[in-house]
């Protein structure tokens, strides 16, 4: 009889090592995380697809003391001690304004920009939307890296947009660190809802 895992066409260890066996990580080691592999990791989740080819992700590395010591005091207190020892934070957000690239990146459709130009709720919610669904691309992307993920939804989203990401088109959507696994990195694993849980055909 044929496994789930045998009808996957990648392998079973990578199935593992993007999806089962991955975890999101609360402690890392101080090997530090190169400017090489975050480009690797963008490289291939540029891919993901996205409404409109849109692409409303942007990203704030945090690597210096400096830049982390601004970005504690608006992460919940939860959250500050493993940032604080995390070799990397990844600030990620949603650009409001992503239509302004569109000619370039949705070239065959010249009337793309001004389906957003003039309505800024109906920009706003694609902003949001797409971007989410480049965050769950890039978690992926950092795992395929050998590194582990530990993204965070708990932080002052004005205030980070104004530390991080000034000009107010920006809206940030999650933190992630971003390393190797330190000790004890992880916490038990949660259940998951089952097929039967959550589809329905028909």
């Amino acid at each position: 009889m044929t496994t789930a895992t045998e009808l996957l066409s990648i392998p079973a260890e990578v199935q593992d090592l993007l999806f089962r066996e991955a975890r999101t990580a609360n402690t890392f080691t101080e090997e530090p995380v190169s400017e090489e592999q975050l480009r690797a990791i963008y490289d291939l989740v540029k891919w993901g697809p996205t409404s409109m080819n849109q692409q409303p992700l942007r990203v704030v590395l945090v690597r210096s003391e400096e830049a982390r010591q601004r970005l504690l005091p608006h992460l919940m207190e939860g959250n500050r001690a493993k940032t604080e020892r995390a070799p990397l934070t990844a600030l990620l957000a949603a650009d409001t304004e992503f239509h302004e690239r569109l000619p370039e990146v949705f070239p065959h459709n010249p009337g793309a920009k001004n389906l957003f130009a003039d309505n800024e709720e109906f920009r706003h919610t694609n902003a949001k939307l797409n971007a989410s669904l480049q965050v769950a691309y890039f978690i992926i992307g950092v795992r395929a890296a050998g590194l582990a993920a530990g993204p965070m939804t708990g932080f002052d989203g004005a205030g980070i947009a104004e530390e991080f990401f000034p000009g107010g088109a920006h809206h940030p959507l999650v933190a992630i660190n971003i390393g190797k696994p330190g000790e004890n990195a992880w916490f038990g694993r949660l259940p998951r809802l089952s097929y039967e849980d959550v589809v329905t055909t028909v």
